[in-house]
């Protein structure tokens, strides 16, 4: 058996936690740069607000309403959700971390008599230890585990935990359940099965493995497999390694200086390659663009993006900051006002599998012991205490008009009590 604890609207959760008044009130998050809607109360969801809206779209909404508004405190949220997996470590040692506000618990070497009431546990648990309200499904496999989570979400009555474990109430979930709401089943798989007639999950419960497998391919089945309790996605104690990373944002102001956007391209690339070391990799491929704002009236959207190719595995934020400030470089164009730019490393391999070249030019050594001690002092220093001498001082430019405190990180954040 699987649980899978989910937290509610987190983000805006987590702003609810230090300001108990905003409970039962429209409240949303916004994304960098407070661009779009990445975050909706379930009153801000009533009046009709979509997920991703841009927030120049909607003003006129959110000033009659009165819906209180925040920029994203990723800080805040962090550690709220390290908060919740401590908690869900203490009702289980198997605990996969699958998202910021999820995580799947492995209940196999867990002697559970009642798997309501040791969900309600978690559900009590994480609103007591950490102040957020959770919904935690329990299931035969993950995919039902997911499913049963979701059923918290709109059925209060289940009081923030649901096992789906008897097939028959399985079929029934499945039946009222739309296929696009199913774990694993994306945008293009929702339109192709609608167009042979699957609309709910149980009609692809149903339907025949061949065809599924024909035409979905293995992950497809697995899926199926899944919803008739057939464990096919395995648990994972540590994450993957990811298989490409990127880092992207919208300038609070246009930028029509070379200086300006190389310096924004490589606070990307220092970024993008601490997490690259972090998880022992080597890109040979990044791609890099810059972008004109796409909602400005009158003025044509211009987009450009090179690939950058290195014929040896590199982690090194030096060797990727020098190729990226070239490109750069060669795509800018005087005059333009850009908006938007972003890196994309990809194509990894082990760092402890390189192919080198043998008119390499590079003290591959040099560098490598260089990016180690790098990563050494941020860790110990905090994070961007030494990077890239080209990087921007002023860090990433960006709007964060409405940012809440970071509560539980920062001394001079600390709640104060006025009695």
């Amino acid at each position: 058996m699987y649980a899978l604890a989910d937290c509610d609207n987190f983000f805006v959760s987590c702003e609810r936690v230090f300001e108990p008044s905003l409970r039962l009130k429209p409240v949303l998050v916004l994304s960098n740069n407070d661009g779009c809607v990445i975050a909706r109360s379930n009153e801000v969801k009533a009046l009709g607000i979509k997920m991703g809206s841009p927030y120049f779209q909607i003003k006129d909404i959110v000033d009659r309403y009165n819906i209180r508004i925040f920029s994203s405190n990723f800080i805040l949220y962090g550690d709220m959700s390290n908060r919740i997996i401590m908690t869900l470590h203490k009702f289980c040692n198997s605990v996969e971390k699958y998202s910021i506000d999820e995580a799947f618990l492995n209940l196999k070497d867990l002697n559970i008599l009642d798997y309501n009431e040791f969900a309600q546990s978690i559900h009590k648990q994480c609103k007591k230890n950490v102040g957020l309200p959770i919904s935690v499904g329990i299931a035969k496999t993950k995919t039902l585990a997911k499913l049963a989570s979701r059923l918290c979400k709109y059925y209060p009555a289940l009081n923030g935990s649901c096992v789906l474990k008897k097939t028959e109430n399985i079929k029934t979930v499945l039946t009222k359940t739309k296929i696009e709401d199913i774990w694993g089943i994306g945008r293009k798989h929702t339109m192709m099965l609608h167009s042979f007639g699957i609309y709910s999950a149980y009609d692809f419960y149903i339907k025949d493995p061949t065809w599924i497998k024909k035409r979905m391919g293995i992950t497809g089945l697995s899926t199926q497999n899944e919803l008739k309790g057939i464990e096919c996605i395995a648990f994972e104690t540590s994450p993957a390694a990811k298989q490409q990373i990127s880092v992207t944002r919208t300038f609070a102001a246009e930028i029509d200086n070379l200086e300006d956007l190389k310096e924004q391209t490589s606070l990307y690339v220092d970024k993008a390659c601490s997490k690259l070391r972090a998880q022992h990799s080597l890109c040979t491929q990044v791609m890099v663009f810059i972008l004109t704002n796409p909602f400005k009236q009158n003025t044509p959207c211009l987009y450009d993006a090179k690939k950058i190719l290195f014929p040896v595995p590199t982690n090194s934020s030096l060797e990727i900051n020098k190729n990226v400030a070239d490109t750069v470089k060669e795509m800018f164009r005087p005059g333009v006002r850009y908006k938007r730019a972003g890196i994309s490393l990809s194509h990894f391999v082990n760092d402890k599998n390189i192919q080198l070249d043998l008119f390499d030019k590079i003290d591959r050594n040099k560098h490598t012991n260089l990016m180690k001690t790098i990563d050494e002092i941020n860790i110990k220093t905090g994070k961007n205490a030494i990077g890239i001498a080209s990087e921007s001082l002023k860090g990433f430019k960006m709007n964060r008009n409405h940012l809440s405190k970071h509560f539980t990180t920062d001394w001079n954040d600390i709640i104060e009590l006025h009695c």
